[in-house]
Protein backbone atom coordinates (compact mmCIF):
# COMPACT_ATOMS: atom_id res chain seq x y z
CA UNK A 1 0.00 0.00 0.00
CA UNK A 2 1.03 3.60 -0.80
CA UNK A 3 0.20 6.49 0.93
CA UNK A 4 1.27 10.09 1.64
CA UNK A 5 2.91 11.22 4.81
CA UNK A 6 4.66 13.77 6.59
CA UNK A 7 8.33 13.44 7.66
CA UNK A 8 8.74 14.52 11.45
CA UNK A 9 12.11 13.42 12.34
CA UNK A 10 15.26 11.71 11.38
CA UNK A 11 17.07 9.61 14.02
CA UNK A 12 19.42 6.28 14.28
CA UNK A 13 19.24 5.75 10.59
CA UNK A 14 15.51 5.77 9.89
CA UNK A 15 13.31 8.41 8.88
CA UNK A 16 9.96 8.85 11.02
CA UNK A 17 7.09 9.94 9.03
CA UNK A 18 3.51 10.10 10.01
CA UNK A 19 0.66 8.71 8.25
CA UNK A 20 -2.81 8.80 8.74
CA UNK A 21 -2.14 9.99 12.10
CA UNK A 22 0.39 7.24 13.28
CA UNK A 23 4.33 8.22 13.42
CA UNK A 24 6.12 5.35 11.14
CA UNK A 25 9.63 4.57 10.88
CA UNK A 26 11.04 4.05 7.65
CA UNK A 27 14.23 4.04 5.45
CA UNK A 28 13.87 6.19 2.10
CA UNK A 29 14.70 4.60 -0.61
CA UNK A 30 17.76 5.05 -2.98
CA UNK A 31 18.94 8.90 -3.65
CA UNK A 32 16.59 9.89 -0.69
CA UNK A 33 19.36 8.41 1.63
CA UNK A 34 22.12 10.39 0.25
CA UNK A 35 20.03 13.65 2.28
CA UNK A 36 17.78 13.69 0.12
CA UNK A 37 15.39 14.32 2.64
CA UNK A 38 14.02 17.29 5.01
CA UNK A 39 11.82 17.07 8.14
CA UNK A 40 8.59 18.76 7.04
CA UNK A 41 8.82 16.89 3.37
CA UNK A 42 5.38 15.34 2.27
CA UNK A 43 6.43 12.17 0.69
CA UNK A 44 4.49 8.58 -0.76
CA UNK A 45 5.48 5.78 1.45
CA UNK A 46 5.57 2.67 1.27
CA UNK A 47 3.74 0.44 3.85
CA UNK A 48 4.36 -3.30 4.29
CA UNK A 49 7.12 -5.25 6.40
CA UNK A 50 9.09 -2.59 5.89
CA UNK A 51 8.11 0.86 6.01
CA UNK A 52 9.99 2.54 2.61
CA UNK A 53 10.23 6.00 1.65
CA UNK A 54 9.87 6.26 -2.18
CA UNK A 55 9.33 10.10 -3.29
CA UNK A 56 9.53 13.26 -2.25
CA UNK A 57 6.87 15.43 -3.56
CA UNK A 58 6.98 18.67 -4.14
CA UNK A 59 8.32 21.25 -1.61
CA UNK A 60 5.93 25.14 -1.42
CA UNK A 61 9.02 26.31 1.12
CA UNK A 62 12.55 24.98 1.85
CA UNK A 63 14.63 26.62 4.77
CA UNK A 64 18.35 25.36 5.05
CA UNK A 65 19.21 26.91 8.41
CA UNK A 66 17.22 25.44 10.24
CA UNK A 67 16.67 22.37 7.40
CA UNK A 68 12.67 22.30 7.60
CA UNK A 69 10.26 22.06 4.18
CA UNK A 70 7.29 23.53 3.63
CA UNK A 71 7.29 25.64 6.77
CA UNK A 72 4.00 28.31 5.90
CA UNK A 73 5.30 30.27 9.20
CA UNK A 74 8.57 31.33 11.15
CA UNK A 75 8.12 32.33 14.52
CA UNK A 76 11.13 34.21 15.50
CA UNK A 77 11.43 34.20 19.01
CA UNK A 78 14.19 36.82 21.22
CA UNK A 79 13.90 37.37 24.79
CA UNK A 80 13.68 41.00 26.10
CA UNK A 81 16.02 40.26 28.81
CA UNK A 82 18.57 37.99 29.84
CA UNK A 83 20.22 37.92 26.95
CA UNK A 84 19.18 41.42 25.17
CA UNK A 85 17.38 41.38 22.12
CA UNK A 86 19.71 41.08 19.12
CA UNK A 87 17.87 43.37 16.29
CA UNK A 88 20.28 42.53 13.71
CA UNK A 89 20.28 38.82 14.06
CA UNK A 90 16.26 39.62 14.15
CA UNK A 91 16.52 41.48 10.78
CA UNK A 92 18.88 38.61 8.76
CA UNK A 93 16.11 36.49 9.73
CA UNK A 94 13.64 38.61 8.87
CA UNK A 95 15.60 38.77 5.09
CA UNK A 96 15.77 34.61 5.33
CA UNK A 97 11.92 34.69 5.80
CA UNK A 98 11.31 36.45 2.99
CA UNK A 99 13.37 34.95 0.91
CA UNK A 100 11.94 31.52 1.51
CA UNK A 101 8.60 33.28 1.14
CA UNK A 102 7.39 32.62 4.07
CA UNK A 103 5.29 34.56 6.86
CA UNK A 104 7.38 35.65 10.08
CA UNK A 105 6.02 36.31 13.39
CA UNK A 106 7.89 37.98 15.71
CA UNK A 107 8.28 36.57 19.55
CA UNK A 108 9.45 38.55 22.25
CA UNK A 109 10.01 36.32 25.04
CA UNK A 110 10.68 37.03 29.03
CA UNK A 111 7.84 39.28 29.46
CA UNK A 112 8.44 38.34 33.51
CA UNK A 113 11.49 39.93 33.34
CA UNK A 114 10.63 43.43 32.04
CA UNK A 115 11.19 46.07 34.27
CA UNK A 116 10.68 49.66 32.81
CA UNK A 117 9.87 51.15 29.16
CA UNK A 118 10.03 48.43 26.55
CA UNK A 119 12.66 48.59 23.83
CA UNK A 120 11.99 51.27 21.26
CA UNK A 121 12.68 49.07 18.86
CA UNK A 122 9.76 47.02 19.40
CA UNK A 123 7.85 49.63 17.96
CA UNK A 124 9.21 50.04 14.51
CA UNK A 125 8.44 46.47 14.02
CA UNK A 126 4.82 47.02 14.66
CA UNK A 127 4.85 49.65 12.05
CA UNK A 128 6.51 48.27 9.44
CA UNK A 129 3.72 45.80 9.59
CA UNK A 130 4.83 42.55 11.48
CA UNK A 131 2.65 40.61 13.92
CA UNK A 132 4.99 41.23 16.79
CA UNK A 133 3.28 39.05 20.04
CA UNK A 134 4.85 39.44 23.92
CA UNK A 135 5.62 36.09 25.58
CA UNK A 136 6.52 34.83 28.91
CA UNK A 137 7.30 31.14 29.43
CA UNK A 138 7.62 31.21 33.06
CA UNK A 139 4.02 32.94 33.69
CA UNK A 140 2.08 32.32 30.89
CA UNK A 141 0.98 35.79 29.59
CA UNK A 142 1.07 35.59 26.06
CA UNK A 143 1.09 32.36 25.52
CA UNK A 144 -2.91 31.58 24.40
CA UNK A 145 -2.34 34.62 21.29
CA UNK A 146 1.06 32.33 20.12
CA UNK A 147 -1.13 29.00 20.26
CA UNK A 148 -3.66 30.75 18.27
CA UNK A 149 -1.02 31.94 15.34
CA UNK A 150 0.17 28.27 15.12
CA UNK A 151 -3.05 26.49 14.76
CA UNK A 152 -2.93 24.89 11.57
CA UNK A 153 0.50 25.73 10.34
CA UNK A 154 3.37 24.16 9.76
CA UNK A 155 5.64 26.66 12.00
CA UNK A 156 9.20 26.83 13.07
CA UNK A 157 10.53 28.45 16.10
CA UNK A 158 13.97 30.07 15.31
CA UNK A 159 16.19 32.46 16.86
CA UNK A 160 19.46 32.89 19.17
CA UNK A 161 19.59 29.82 22.16
CA UNK A 162 18.48 30.97 25.20
CA UNK A 163 15.48 33.17 24.04
CA UNK A 164 13.00 30.69 25.90
CA UNK A 165 11.89 28.65 22.16
CA UNK A 166 11.74 25.35 23.99
CA UNK A 167 10.28 26.98 27.18
CA UNK A 168 7.75 28.74 25.23
CA UNK A 169 6.98 24.80 23.21
CA UNK A 170 6.22 23.53 26.56
CA UNK A 171 3.98 26.07 27.94
CA UNK A 172 1.81 25.95 24.50
CA UNK A 173 2.00 21.71 24.86
CA UNK A 174 3.06 20.48 27.89
CA UNK A 175 2.96 17.12 27.37
CA UNK A 176 6.26 17.65 24.73
CA UNK A 177 8.86 17.83 27.94
CA UNK A 178 11.15 19.47 25.81
CA UNK A 179 14.44 19.77 27.40
CA UNK A 180 15.49 23.57 28.35
CA UNK A 181 18.62 25.17 29.82
CA UNK A 182 19.83 27.95 31.40
CA UNK A 183 21.87 31.79 30.13
CA UNK A 184 25.67 30.83 30.66
CA UNK A 185 26.73 33.52 33.63
CA UNK A 186 29.98 34.08 31.83
CA UNK A 187 28.97 34.64 28.32
CA UNK A 188 24.92 35.54 29.12
CA UNK A 189 24.12 33.37 26.15
CA UNK A 190 21.77 30.10 25.91
CA UNK A 191 23.33 27.18 26.25
CA UNK A 192 22.19 24.59 23.01
CA UNK A 193 19.72 22.07 24.18
CA UNK A 194 17.35 21.51 21.10
CA UNK A 195 20.39 18.86 19.05
CA UNK A 196 18.14 17.90 16.15
CA UNK A 197 15.25 19.41 13.91
CA UNK A 198 11.80 17.64 14.98
CA UNK A 199 8.33 18.26 13.74
CA UNK A 200 5.93 17.99 16.66
CA UNK A 201 1.99 17.98 16.29
CA UNK A 202 0.02 20.69 18.21
CA UNK A 203 -3.13 19.53 19.79
CA UNK A 204 -5.08 22.04 18.41
CA UNK A 205 -3.70 21.22 14.51
CA UNK A 206 -0.97 21.94 13.12
CA UNK A 207 2.65 21.24 13.20
CA UNK A 208 5.42 23.23 15.08
CA UNK A 209 9.48 22.73 14.34
CA UNK A 210 11.93 23.13 17.22
CA UNK A 211 14.98 23.66 16.23
CA UNK A 212 18.74 23.80 17.07
CA UNK A 213 19.38 27.95 18.51
CA UNK A 214 22.21 29.95 16.79
CA UNK A 215 24.12 33.00 17.34
CA UNK A 216 25.18 33.93 13.84
CA UNK A 217 23.21 32.94 10.29
CA UNK A 218 24.54 33.89 6.58
CA UNK A 219 22.56 35.84 4.66
CA UNK A 220 20.63 34.43 1.65
CA UNK A 221 22.00 34.01 -1.44
CA UNK A 222 20.23 36.78 -3.35
CA UNK A 223 20.90 39.70 -5.55
CA UNK A 224 21.50 42.88 -3.63
CA UNK A 225 18.95 44.91 -6.12
CA UNK A 226 16.14 42.30 -4.10
CA UNK A 227 17.53 43.56 -0.47
CA UNK A 228 15.15 46.63 -0.05
CA UNK A 229 11.88 44.24 -0.80
CA UNK A 230 13.27 42.64 2.54
CA UNK A 231 12.10 45.85 4.37
CA UNK A 232 9.23 47.22 3.99
CA UNK A 233 9.73 50.61 4.79
CA UNK A 234 12.58 50.98 2.70
CA UNK A 235 11.46 49.43 -0.35
CA UNK A 236 8.18 51.88 -0.14
CA UNK A 237 10.31 54.91 0.28
CA UNK A 238 12.63 53.74 -2.50
CA UNK A 239 9.28 54.11 -4.72
CA UNK A 240 10.38 57.69 -4.98
CA UNK A 241 13.70 57.42 -5.47
CA UNK A 242 15.15 58.95 -9.10
CA UNK A 243 16.37 55.69 -10.31
CA UNK A 244 14.53 52.98 -10.80
CA UNK A 245 18.24 50.45 -9.26
CA UNK A 246 18.88 52.84 -6.71
CA UNK A 247 20.65 50.30 -3.79
CA UNK A 248 19.75 53.58 -1.53
CA UNK A 249 23.96 54.25 -0.53
CA UNK A 250 25.01 57.29 -2.23
CA UNK A 251 22.79 58.14 -5.22
CA UNK A 252 21.68 61.46 -5.27
CA UNK A 253 17.72 62.00 -4.87
CA UNK A 254 17.64 58.74 -2.88
CA UNK A 255 14.36 59.23 -1.29
CA UNK A 256 15.19 56.15 1.48
CA UNK A 257 18.34 58.53 2.67
CA UNK A 258 15.77 60.96 3.49
CA UNK A 259 13.17 58.99 5.10
CA UNK A 260 16.24 58.18 7.34
CA UNK A 261 17.04 61.96 8.48
CA UNK A 262 13.22 62.46 8.70
CA UNK A 263 12.85 59.58 11.06
CA UNK A 264 10.65 57.52 8.74
CA UNK A 265 12.90 54.82 8.82
CA UNK A 266 14.60 54.07 11.81
CA UNK A 267 18.39 54.24 11.38
CA UNK A 268 19.43 50.94 12.91
CA UNK A 269 17.11 49.26 10.67
CA UNK A 270 19.11 51.02 7.97
CA UNK A 271 22.28 50.41 9.20
CA UNK A 272 21.30 46.62 9.23
CA UNK A 273 20.27 47.32 5.27
CA UNK A 274 23.37 48.96 4.65
CA UNK A 275 25.58 45.85 6.39
CA UNK A 276 23.77 43.32 4.78
CA UNK A 277 24.34 44.82 1.51
CA UNK A 278 27.46 45.55 1.77
CA UNK A 279 27.78 41.55 2.59
CA UNK A 280 26.20 40.30 -0.69
CA UNK A 281 28.05 42.74 -2.45
CA UNK A 282 31.08 41.28 -0.93
CA UNK A 283 30.00 37.98 -2.11
CA UNK A 284 29.16 38.84 -5.26
CA UNK A 285 32.52 40.25 -6.22
CA UNK A 286 33.71 37.03 -5.07
CA UNK A 287 31.74 34.73 -6.70
CA UNK A 288 33.20 36.75 -10.09
CA UNK A 289 36.54 37.05 -9.04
Amino acid sequence: MVAEGLVTRFHGGFCYVMVNGVVKACLPRGRLAAGGLLVGDRVKVRVARECVVEEVLPRRTELLRPPVANVELAVLVFSLRDPEPNFKLLDRLLVASRAAAIEAVICFNKLDLMEGAFPEELNVYHAVGYQVLLTSALTGEGVAGLRAVLTGKISVFAGPSGSGKSSLLNAIEPSLHLKTGEISRKTRRGRHTTRLVELLPLPGGGFVADTPGFAQLDLPDIPAARLASSFPEIAAAGVECRFNDCLHLREPDCAVQRAVAEGVVAPFRYRHYVNFLQEIRDRERRSWS
